[in-house]
């Protein structure tokens, strides 16, 4: 059986992919956060909370811009690293109602950077 934890590590493995969003000496930390971030919010221990205080998700993605592509692309690694853990179906789909909503809540810019920005999101 899948542990939560296992879900953080094929959706931040694909490190080639969030490189634009975290510096390299952050990736391992990342995958951390978000390890404890996923075992907190479906009834782990409180580890999260305690050491970074409330997940307040929107609050601390307000310094990046969170645009409908960046959503996508976002949704289309996690729907791989979910695949890839391969939950039983009842769980698979809780999962993914959860993270789309929480994508969709995260979005707080419209403005697509240039395609020449090397920022590709694709």
């Amino acid at each position: 059986m899948t542990s939560v934890s296992e879900l953080a590590v094929p959706f931040t493995g694909s490190r080639e992919q969030t490189r634009a969003l975290y510096p390299e000496e952050d990736l391992g930390p990342a995958e951390e956060r978000f390890r404890l971030f996923l075992m907190q919010y479906w009834g782990g221990p409180s580890t999260y909370s305690e050491r970074r205080g409330h997940p307040r998700l929107r609050m601390r993605h307000a310094p990046f811009a969170v645009t409908p592509k960046a959503q996508q692309h976002w949704l289309r690694h996690f729907r791989a690293g979910l695949d890839e853990v391969a939950l039983p179906p009842q769980q698979d789909a809780q999962f993914w109602d959860y993270i789309t909503h929480a994508a969709q809540f995260m979005v707080n810019s419209f403005d697509e950077p240039d395609e020449g920005s090397g920022s590709d999101q694709s």
